[in-house]
């Protein structure tokens, strides 16, 4: 069994009350999605409705001192609570799109990935968590190579 985790909104809170010029300097922009989906927000692992007012924003998903230390870009939704999902549920975010899934252990040593397709993600994941070292999987948008959460053990 396994669980998908969203985002913490608390780190992402203060972006949206800067200005346009105050978040460039930061690397980040403010944005209004204009198509759904196409903007999925990984605090509440929703896409964006039309009109709905985002921050894109360089997240650093894999830090420590590892020669896989990586960050993207990613899109956090003004106002949305962190999803918290039941063990084993993949939300529509994820089970519409392409994955890239990458499963690293404690040390953050990447130890086995694939590329799958959203709706075999609930058993792709219990195919990676069977090698022990597996401590945590990093799910990715495998076009545009954004993260998109992470998963545990339940």
């Amino acid at each position: 069994m396994f669980q998908i985790h969203a985002l913490d909104p608390a780190p992402f809170a203060h972006l949206f009350a800067l200005s346009d010029t105050a978040l460039a300097a930061q690397g980040a922009r403010r944005v209004v999605a204009d198509e759904a989906p196409g903007f999925p927000c990984r605090v509440s692992l929703m896409d964006a409705s039309v009109g709905d007012e985002l921050v894109l924003v360089g997240y650093e998903h894999l830090p420590g001192n590892t020669p896989y230390r990586a960050s993207h870009a990613i899109y956090v939704r003004k106002g949305v609570a962190q999803a918290e999902l039941p063990a084993g549920a993949v939300p529509p975010v994820l089970s519409t799109r392409l994955l890239s899934i990458r499963g690293f252990d404690r040390a953050g040593m990447m130890r086995t990935a694939d590329v799958v397709d959203g709706t075999d993600l609930a058993a792709a994941l219990p195919r990676m968590f069977s090698d022990p070292e597996i401590a945590v999987v990093h799910i990715h948008n495998a076009k545009q190579g954004c993260f998109a959460a992470s998963a545990t053990r339940a």
